[in-house]
């Protein structure tokens, strides 16, 4: 049995490569109105504006459908309980729990149809587009897993989020502003987390994924609360003796303030 030489075996491999790349069809440019939104304390939420463009080239079948887009925006990740409520001698209470870890702090899904339109259920839940479909890992007891869309905990958690503003999707907000140029909006609610904020942007035709792409933005604190959160971060002693030298000042202050003579 011959052997090749391992040369040889590299340059087959760069020219599948090669031929493989050549071979992309399509592909999607994509950027963000604002790569880097400050927040102030008075802060009340704005948005963003995401532009794009699907670029063709002499692969691209001649009888290509119309295109499908799905925008997934997600926020830094986190991990947050969701407690389940009891009645318990009259009195609700806090019964039982699920820990989510390393879900998305925040979470938006737009596209240009509903879903069910765009790709089977096996496609949607392969390239998690949709909510439904986004992995969001929980711990149950020892074990750790993504559970079905209308498990009661992960309803619950979605549900809570969406009322903060902070969980949203919609089937009708990408806008083909022509036949290879989209857009839509990012929303930003005033209780946005801070970090990096992650955009994916999938290229869908005749239910299959054509094409992806990645872009993001920055969140960031300025003024007061932007320094005392890096010296929280990065300097937790400093930060915990100028935090018990405010409270000895005004403590200080109020008794001479309220001091009966």
């Amino acid at each position: 049995m011959s052997r090749r030489h391992p040369v040889a075996i590299f340059g087959l491999a760069l020219a599948l490569m090669l031929i493989a790349g050549g071979a992309r069809a399509e592909r999607l440019i994509a950027s963000v109105s604002n790569h880097r939104v400050t927040v102030t304390p008075n802060y009340a939420g704005g948005e963003l504006v995401l532009f794009g463009a699907v670029e063709r080239d002499g692969a691209t079948p001649a009888n290509r459908g119309p295109y499908d887009i799905v925008v997934t925006i997600s926020g830094p990740k986190t991990t947050m309980v969701t407690w389940r409520k009891q009645r318990v001698f009259g009195i609700w209470v806090n019964a039982e729990q699920r820990q989510f870890l390393d879900v998305p702090s925040y979470l938006a899904v737009f596209a240009n149809r509903p879903f069910s339109a765009i790709a089977p259920s096996e496609v949607l839940r392969r390239q998690q587009l949709g909510i439904d479909n986004v992995i969001l890992t929980q711990r149950v007891a020892e074990d750790y897993a993504d559970v079905v869309a209308d498990d009661p905990f992960r309803r619950a958690f979605v549900r809570l989020r969406e009322q903060q503003g902070l969980y949203r999707e919609q089937t009708n907000a990408v806008t083909f502003l022509t036949a290879n140029l989209f857009r839509t909006g990012i929303p930003l609610p005033g209780a946005v987390p801070i970090g990096t904020f992650t955009v994916n942007i999938k290229l869908l035709s005749g239910g299959a994924l054509v094409a992806s792409t990645d872009t993001a933005f920055e969140i960031v604190k300025v003024g007061v609360e932007q320094f005392v959160a890096e010296t929280a971060h990065h300097d937790p002693l400093v930060y915990g003796l100028v935090t018990a030298m405010m409270a000895l000042l005004s403590g200080w202050f109020a008794s001479v303030v309220f001091r009966k003579d």
